[in-house]
């Protein structure tokens, strides 16, 4: 871990990264592709020493109350976390100005903010995307090694749910010949079922790899998936898009339990929801002068 000094926290949508590069590990991750170009090894995170202070002083001074957004690059919810605390200040700020909070993690961790999250969600919306791929936990430890449990992962979903958050889940990347058999994508499916997700975020049965990411994948499959690089080599080439044989049969089921059961399944319809602000203070204040 090192500090760096950051010149700016948001995008012009409202996005941010607390933290620059990982820890979790994750054999797949895009995050190390060469086009953001990162100047340092990727587990040697970097923290942004006064991007609390640049986030208030941003919120201050925005006339309009939107949804913020973190987690696109780098986990909130990494092992920093629980000693340095930045995404939890992010969330004091949120409620304290009024704004609503969306992000993208593979943590249990998440549970340790509930108390924020569900003031967010009374004053505004919170909503807590979570990234599944396997339910073969011995499978989810090589992948992922330094993640949350797949079990805690959708301990965590059932938490959010009792407690009133709406939950998304990204069904990805399903990677071929590894976790994208029928089997593995019906058990996460009716685990979203049991803890009554929001939404479902799916671009398809496959995982993308370009420069940087590609190479690092790679390495890992020869440590882990003896002969499993050569078949990628030959079935994908160097392609950016690497989906699995089996896509077609898979999207078709998913779209049907996910319409069978009441679950967000198109991808714009999801984005639209979790940009979308919702002020329940402002909708309380409007029926009392009705």
């Amino acid at each position: 871990m090192h500090w760096i000094h950051a010149k700016t926290i948001l995008s012009a949508n409202n996005g941010m990264n607390l933290y620059r590069g990982c820890l979790h590990g994750c054999i797949y991750c895009d995050s190390r592709s060469a086009c953001y170009r990162m100047d340092h090894d990727f587990e040697d995170v970097a923290v942004k020493e006064n991007a609390i202070e640049l986030l208030e002083t941003a919120l201050k001074r925005k006339r309009k109350k939107g949804m913020l957004g973190i987690g696109a690059m780098s986990d909130p919810y990494l092992p920093l976390e629980e000693t340095l605390r930045m995404t939890r200040q992010a969330l004091e700020l949120a409620l304290r100005y009024g704004f609503g909070f969306t992000f993208i993690t593979k943590s249990a961790r998440v549970l340790r903010d509930l108390d924020l999250l569900v003031a967010i969600n009374e004053k505004a919306k919170c909503v807590v995307q979570m990234t599944l791929t396997t339910m073969d936990e011995r499978l989810c430890q090589t992948l992922e090694p330094n993640v949350s449990t797949t079990k805690e992962r959708i301990r965590a979903l059932g938490v959010l749910r009792d407690a009133g958050i709406p939950t998304v889940v990204w069904l990805c990347p399903i990677l071929p010949f590894i976790n994208d058999s029928f089997d593995n994508i019906a058990r996460i499916l009716q685990a979203c079922v049991d803890v009554r997700v929001k939404g479902i975020v799916c671009f398809g049965m496959g995982v993308t790899l370009r420069e940087g990411n590609r190479a690092y994948f790679y390495e890992q499959l020869d440590r882990f998936f003896p002969g499993m690089k050569s078949r990628y080599q030959q079935a994908f080439g160097d392609r950016y898009v690497c989906g699995s044989p089996r896509n077609q049969a898979l999207m078709k089921y998913f779209h049907a339990v996910c319409e069978q059961n009441g679950i967000l399944h198109d991808n714009e319809q999801i984005f639209a929801y979790l940009q979308q602000f919702e002020s329940k203070e402002k909708a309380v204040q409007l029926s009392l002068f009705e």
